[in-house]
This record gives C-alpha cells, structure tokens and sequence, in this order.
C-alpha cells in the first residue's frame, strides 16, 4: 500500500496533434488513478496543432495543412468521443476520381475505388493503362514473392508485381498527391506493410485482395468498403482547439523552445529551454520531428550517428471560384497527376463536393498541392508566381474560366517525412539506444510509426499509457 506518492512531472515536448493527445491521455489516466503527475508541453511556435490548420473565411472552411483522415484504425473516433465531440465528426461525399496523364484525365476504374478486388473487365476498359501495360500487370498473377524480410522501394516492389506503366500511371500519380514521396526510396514495409503481407502469405497480390479483401494503396484505393474520409464541423482544427481547452489550466507552453536535455545524479532530466528557466523532468516524450529531437541530444553519443530525415516541401493552394468558372468534370471529387504530364501540380480536390458547408451555395473550393520529393524549387516562388503556375494548370486540366475570387498559399518546408527503406529497422536501432542512456524518454510522432492523423494519435496514447505505468510500477514506498 502506498504511504505517499512523490509529485512527478512529465514534459512532452511538441505541441502538435501527437503532443496534445499525449498529455490530455496522460491527465486523463493519471486522474481517474489518482497519481500526482505534472503534465507540461513545450511548443516552439506561438500555437498549436502543428501542420493541422484551420481558416475560416467568409463562410469558407480552407485547410491549410491536412483537410481529413481515413480512421480505419477508429483512433479519431476514440479521442473524439473521449473529448466528448463525437457528435462533430463528418464524413465525405463520394465522387469520381481522375488521374491526368499526358493532357487528358483518366477517371480510375470504380472497381479500385468501391469494392475489393479489381474486376478484370473495368480495368480492361479503362484508358488509363494500355493493352500492353494491361497484360503486363496481369503477370503479378504468376510472378513468384520476393525473398523473406525484404525491404524494398515502393516503386520496385509495385513494378516488380505490376510493371512500370501502372506504377507511373496509378501508384506513383496517388503517392505523389498524398505524401509528396519518392516511390523510388520510400519503404514498402514502412509504408504498406499490408501489401508486404499479402505477397508473403498469397504470392500473387491481386488473388490475396481477392481472398482477403484487403489492402489499401495511398488512400484506401483497395479498401473492401467505399472511401470514408473524416473530418470535423468547421474544420480539423475542432479537433486541436478542443484538446487543449480540455488540458489542465498551464499546461502548454508557448513560443518556448527545447535547446537540451541534460541527466542528472538522481535520475530525473534537465530540460533547457532558450526563453525561460529549466524544467526538471522525471520523464520526456519528444513529439517533435527526428531531425528537431537530434539537436536536443546533440552533447550525447545517442541518435547522433543516425542520419537525418528526409522530407518533402510542398505547398497547399486553396482558391474559390463560382461554379459557372470550372463547367467541366462536374462528377469529379479529385484528380491525381502521372508524371507523363505538363502539369506542376500533383493533385486538385473539390472540397466543396467532398464535403458539405464548406463553402457557400454557387462556389466551388478548389484545394491543390504542388511540390514533391525533387521538385522543391517550385514552392520557394512568390505567393503570385505559385498562383499564376496553379491557374495554368487548372486552365489546362478542367477548363477554368477566369481567375479566383481568393487564393490561400501555404507552404510546408520539409513538412512530410519520408520513410525510406530500412526506416523500421533505423527507429527501432535509435529506440533501443536512447532507452540505454534516456530510460524515461520517449519518441513518438509522424517522423516513427506513421505520418496520418490516426498514427499520430494512436502513438500519442499509447505513449501516454506506457509512460504512466511505468512511473507507477517504479513508485517507491515512503
């Protein structure tokens, strides 16, 4: 039985989606158990949320950062109906999606969207592929597996199985729209194990979808259900702004940035910090992008042979028109762009018909990206230069007519990580590392084990339950 309990303090260290689950889960548990614990999350900039950004403007909804989610996982719907706005969560309309190659869009065959496996005939029949690319892909359906605990490029492994046309054509068009990557580096295990998976347990990816109904590539495009994108009223940003009005009062912050973290004699941590006075920690869990923790470890051998990350830069524009401006594809949610294209864009939604009240009847809102892995340059132009190479492409793509009633640029510069192959094996070396010389601190957040708002959360509580047990099995009786 415990006689007293020393008062911790935990400092989590990033102020992001990861962050903000990390401590409401750690208040959260440490209440209902009764222990004295301290919560305290350093943010560097002046808010937080991090990439997740909100403007609300003249009765438009804009993100700035990511607009939605796919929880398959149901981590989103558990945080929420824990915050207690369940009720808030919304989902998308349904809709065609195209993938432009050369100077045509191509819509993508229902069957890759809707339901399981690909049925052979709305393949056959879609222009997007050619016969030859067609037969070529139906080789997966022989091709032997690939040796056991192989790690590969995303684009190996889909040309491996499939050949190049469908991976320039369909895999990398959707992998460049959602995470700027490079198929040529990025880790098949990292990024989609499942489809790993199925080659190992069925050989033939095509018969293991089929007998399993599983798999999703990019954005669910094998998923055996429709596509379910979330989101919340007014915006993703709810989710931000409720999570911190529900931590203790002081709990964040802000415009306080972590330049260290030193040991001490009796086990807790130095946390230094460029504005204020150090805080004195019994445990960390850093939230920050791997790059951000590297420096904070910079006087400790740990992490510091590990190389750094690489990320994507990209640019998200926003624009409003009305609806008389854009009169062709007027059943399409998205297109993706194939690298056999002119254009400069990587992918263009229709928010306005993806999801409902986020602009005014008789307006469309169109979000595009621009930017990805090896063509940065372009998001280092001026807002007018970005805008103006936005318009030309929409001129060519769908047929706009005239300019915007406004335009939202926001840039992201090294925004999206990038696992690259041999990324698991790399997290779990630095883990094991710093665990010898930190054993209460943590790494958790989009540059580990999964970039998606779900991931994050998920890493966020779970980091905050093994953290708070952990501190409780070591309570000492006084």
């Amino acid at each position: 039985m415990r006689v007293t309990l020393k008062r911790r303090k935990v400092v989590v260290i990033g102020g992001g989606v990861t962050g903000l689950t990390t401590a409401f889960y750690l208040q959260q548990a440490a209440k209902e158990q009764q222990y004295p614990l301290d919560v305290v999350v350093v943010e560097a900039s002046l808010r937080v949320g991090g990439k997740i950004q909100t403007m609300r403007k003249d009765g438009f909804i804009i993100e700035r950062g990511p607009e939605s989610f796919i929880d398959d996982s149901g981590n989103v719907c558990r945080l929420a109906h824990d915050l207690g706005i369940a009720h808030k969560l919304v989902y998308n309309n349904v809709g065609q999606t195209y993938v432009a190659v050369g100077k045509e869009l191509y819509p993508i065959p229902g069957s890759l969207l809707l339901g399981g496996p690909p049925k052979v005939s709305s393949f056959i029949t879609s222009g997007l592929i050619s016969l030859t690319g067609k037969i070529r892909a139906a080789g997966d359906l022989v091709i032997p597996r690939a040796a056991e605990n192989q790690d590969e490029p995303i684009g190996d492994f889909f040309r491996r199985r499939f050949g190049k046309e469908v991976v320039e054509n369909l895999v990398e068009p959707l992998m460049a729209g959602t995470f700027a990557g490079d198929i040529d580096h990025l880790s098949i295990q990292s990024m989609f194990p499942e489809f790993s998976q199925l080659e190992k347990e069925h050989r033939s990816l095509l018969l293991g979808m089929k007998r399993k109904k599983a798999g999703r590539l990019a954005i669910d495009h094998f998923a055996e259900q429709p596509l379910q994108y979330g989101t919340f009223e007014d915006g993703l940003e709810t989710l931000i702004e409720t999570l911190e009005e529900q931590l203790a009062p002081s709990t964040v912050l802000k415009g306080v940035k972590v330049e260290a973290i030193e040991k001490l004699q009796d086990g807790s941590m130095k946390v230094a910090l460029n504005n204020i006075s150090p805080i004195q920690a019994d445990a960390v869990i850093m939230t920050t992008p791997f790059n951000a923790a590297k420096t904070v470890f910079g006087k400790y051998e740990v992490m510091q042979h590990q190389p750094l990350m690489k990320s994507a830069t990209i640019a998200t524009v926003t624009m409003a028109f009305k609806q008389e401006q854009l009169p062709k594809y007027k059943d399409a949610l998205n297109f993706f762009v194939s690298r056999n294209s002119d254009l400069a864009i990587t992918s263009c939604t229709w928010n306005n018909r993806k999801w409902d009240g986020v602009a005014p009847e008789g307006y469309d809102l169109l979000r595009v990206y621009i930017g990805r892995v090896g063509d940065e340059a372009i998001v280092e132009l001026s807002d007018s230069e970005i805008e103006r190479t936005v318009l030309e492409d929409l001129q060519k793509a769908v047929d706009l007519k005239e300019g915007p009633l406004f335009t939202v640029v926001t840039r992201w510069k090294q925004g999206m990580p990038q696992y690259t192959v041999g990324h698991e094996e790399r997290v779990q070396q630095m883990k094991r590392e710093l665990y010898e010389e930190f054993p209460n601190v943590m790494l958790v957040g989009s540059s580990y084990e999964g970039i998606s708002v779900p991931d994050c959360i998920e890493q966020g509580r779970e980091a905050a339950a093994r953290m708070l047990n952990k501190m409780m099995e070591t309570e000492t009786v006084q």
